[in-house]
């Protein structure tokens, strides 16, 4: 799994079950793989790449892919089935029928000499959806205790059931723009949001990213790099303020949004909200999101693997469900004309 906030690559192996209905799984080894300036880079200016230039970093990108994934199995002498992998959306324009995730399958699969499974958003589109999100199906089926199951990641989305049927929608802003801030001061994040906790909201510029257009917008809905630029880095980089103040205000915005939205979906006194992604790691957001919720929602936050792997572990049980055809992306939460069971298999040769 590589992710909207661009800070690398996380490998999880996991083992799934089924019986009578009840799905489990187990995360047995995991790994972390730190993005290099160059990659990170790579990726976030992809969006700017001429065609041939980008299916050139599609095809190096899965050998990458493949490299890593074949180091991780042969040093824990893991017995695979499938690689399941996401790769790096580098384009995400459902309205325009276009998402693409670098990362070619077949030079991941020829690399690690495994099959491997990949592209999980094309058929969504292509069926009129939004491609996203996709984890969804993993916090129905693995997470159903919770009433919210919210990620913190590049990008901050939720998924709750409404009448049975499972809603979600990527809400807005997370990690994107804490990360965009920091890195104009040579720091990859703010640990544990120390710099945001000493800052200051900063009025004006709380209110434009509180009336950002995309907020009013119906679900079934979702972002990409490609709004995060047009869109928030304007005001960010016209916005005369700290650091601090700057990741403060930051803060606020993104846990008044996930607030609105749960309050406006809540279910019931003491409903409980799982919270995942590296946002969950911020200690100042996720004390800020627990006093903007109020009394009535408890904030779980997870031991530290799940929070760090959820994500590729459900796009695992993606692949699970794919490899038995079995229904893994649902058209209630991307708008699609009908359910689908996604993901493209390739073969080693």
């Amino acid at each position: 799994m590589s992710g909207t906030s661009l800070d690398g690559l996380d490998l999880a192996y996991c083992h799934f079950t089924e019986e009578k209905g009840i799905w489990r799984f187990d995360i047995k080894h995991t790994k972390s793989i730190p993005y290099e300036a160059t990659r990170q880079n790579e990726l976030k200016d992809a969006i700017r790449l001429s065609a041939e230039d980008l299916f050139q970093l599609h095809n190096s990108y899965g050998t990458w892919l493949g490299e890593q994934a074949h180091d991780f199995i042969e040093k824990n002498q893991l017995e695979v089935d499938y690689i399941a992998s996401h790769g790096h959306t580098t384009h995400h324009r459902p309205e325009l029928g276009v998402t693409v995730q670098v990362g070619s399958g077949q030079h991941l699969a020829n690399v690690a000499g495994q099959s491997v499974i990949c592209d999980f958003r094309t058929n969504d589109v292509a069926l009129g959806g939004q491609g996203a999100p996709l984890v969804p199906i993993g916090d129905q089926l693995l997470f159903h205790e919770y009433d919210f199951c919210l990620n913190l990641g590049g990008i901050s989305n939720i998924s709750f059931d409404v009448k049975d049927k499972r809603i979600a929608y990527d809400i807005g802003l997370a990690n994107m723009i804490l990360n965009y801030i920091t890195r104009k001061i040579d720091l990859e994040y703010d640990k544990g949001g120390a710099l945001a906790r000493s800052g200051s909201v900063h009025p004006e510029m709380l209110r434009k990213l509180n009336n950002l257009e995309y907020y009013l917008l119906p679900h079934p809905k979702s972002i990409g790099y490609e709004w995060f630029l047009e869109e928030v880095v304007p005001i960010m980089d016209s916005t005369e303020a700290s650091t601090e103040d700057l990741l403060h205000t930051s803060v606020h915005h993104i846990c008044e949004k996930i607030a609105e939205q749960i309050h406006r979906n809540t279910i019931k006194a003491g409903q409980r909200v799982l919270v995942t992604g590296g946002g969950a790691l911020n200690t100042f957001l996720i004390a800020t999101l627990t006093e903007k919720l109020g009394t009535e929602t408890q904030v779980v936050v997870p031991e530290k693997r799940l929070i760090d792997f959820k994500e590729a572990m459900v796009f695992a049980f993606m692949g699970a469900l794919r490899a038995d055809n079995q229904i893994n992306v649902l058209s209630s939460v991307t708008g699609a004309s009908r359910n689908s069971s996604s993901g493209v298999l390739y073969l080693p040769s």
